[in-house]
């Protein structure tokens, strides 16, 4: 029986076909950030204010939101890069450790219109690691991680704290 010299032809287009499909699909980019939360807890200029305050001395179960400032430096005069949109429960009777759940949202530089969604755990004073599970604009289907740790505490009734983060984000 003579082989037909149409399955091997079929097979060649087949396998190019799928190699173009292949290489049309996008490909995946990671962008390194780094920048600095700028958090006014208390007094006129609050950009962080607790909404649920639980009964008697406890702090546990009490929710704050924040619009908190993001700036390229630590400094209170560096250049605005965005802004947040967060929420936070008191979510650890053992310690003081929250539920984080934020949006950066950018808007400025070339980033502007973006936004990065996270969620993880904060403890007050140590370093903190959250995952990344979305965004928009140029990070559209974004996942990642972000690391931040607190540089400045300033205040007792008035507080202003400076954290700084890195951003890895894969979109």
């Amino acid at each position: 029986m003579a082989s037909s010299p149409s399955l091997p032809l079929l097979l060649l287009f087949l396998f190019a076909a799928i190699a173009i499909v292949s290489s049309d699909e996008p490909k995946e980019n990671m962008t390194h950030l780094h920048f600095y939360l700028h958090v006014y807890y208390g007094g006129p200029n609050a950009t962080t204010v607790t909404v649920v305050s639980p009964p008697g001395n406890s702090t546990f179960g009490s929710i704050g939101v924040g619009n908190n400032i993001l700036k390229e430096g630590p400094e209170p005069s560096s250049m605005l890069i965005g802004r947040t949109n967060d929420l936070t429960a008191q979510a650890s009777i053992e310690s003081p450790s929250y539920l984080y759940m934020l949006n950066f949202v950018f808007t400025a530089g070339e980033y502007n219109g973006s936004s990065i969604a996270i969620v993880g755990r904060e403890v007050l004073g140590m370093t903190s690691e959250r995952t990344i599970v979305g965004g928009t604009g140029m990070f559209r289907m974004a996942r990642g991680y972000t690391v931040s740790t607190l540089i400045s505490s300033t205040g007792t009734t008035e507080l202003f704290l400076v954290s700084e983060y890195d951003a890895y984000i894969y979109h």
